[in-house]
C-alpha cells in the first residue's frame, strides 16, 4: 500500500474526527504490520491531529510497531510479576541466543524481540509471547530450543 493508495481508505472508513486516531492506526497496522513515517503523516493529515501526536499515540501501545517486525516476534512479559519469577533472566538469554538486543531484530530478519509491559496472564508467570501465542512458565532451560525451533 502507499500513501495514495490510503488516503481514500481512510477518508471511506474514518471520519475526519481526533476520536478515530487509534482505531485508524489499528486498521493500518493490520494491514501494513508496521506504521512507518508515511503512514504515521498520513493519518496525522487525514484526522487533522499534530504528527507529534499520532507518533506518540502509535508508540504507547506494545502492540503497534513503527519499524518492521521479523518473521518471527517473541515478546518477553516485563510486568512485576514475570520480571521477578525470572522474566530478566528470559530476556537476557534471549538476548544472547539471538544476537540482538531487545527492541531489534536480527541482521537476517527472521526474529525481532521486543519487551511488553504486561501479557495479563500473571498466575504463569514468567511469560514469553511468540508469534502471537503465550507461554506461560518459561525457564530458561527452553530457550535454547525454542529459538531452534524458529524456521
Amino acid at each position: 500500500m502507499e500513501r495514495s493508495e490510503l488516503r481514500p481508505i481512510l477518508r471511506k472508513k474514518f471520519p475526519r474526527e481526533r476520536t478515530y486516531l487509534l482505531p485508524a492506526l489499528h486498521y493500518v497496522h493490520q494491514e501494513l504490520g508496521n506504521l512507518p513515517d508515511w503512514v504515521l503523516e498520513t493519518v496525522a493529515w487525514h484526522l487533522r491531529v499534530p504528527p507529534s501526536e499520532v507518533y506518540g499515540c502509535a508508540t504507547s501501545y506494545s502492540e503497534l510497531r513503527i519499524k518492521a517486525a521479523g518473521r518471527h516476534v517473541l515478546r518477553v512479559c516485563t510486568g512485576l510479576s514475570c520480571w521477578y519469577n525470572g522474566g530478566q533472566l528470559l530476556m537476557g538469554q534471549l538476548s544472547r541466543e539471538l544476537g540482538i538486543p531487545p527492541g531489534e531484530t536480527s541482521p537476517d530478519g527472521r526474529v525481532t524481540l521486543e519487551e511488553v509491559p504486561c501479557g495479563f496472564i500473571c498466575p504463569l508467570a514468567p511469560a514469553l509471547e511468540v508469534d502471537g501465542m503465550w507461554r506461560g512458565r518459561i525457564a530458561a532451560r527452553d530457550i535454547p530450543s525454542l529459538v531452534e525451533n524458529l524456521s
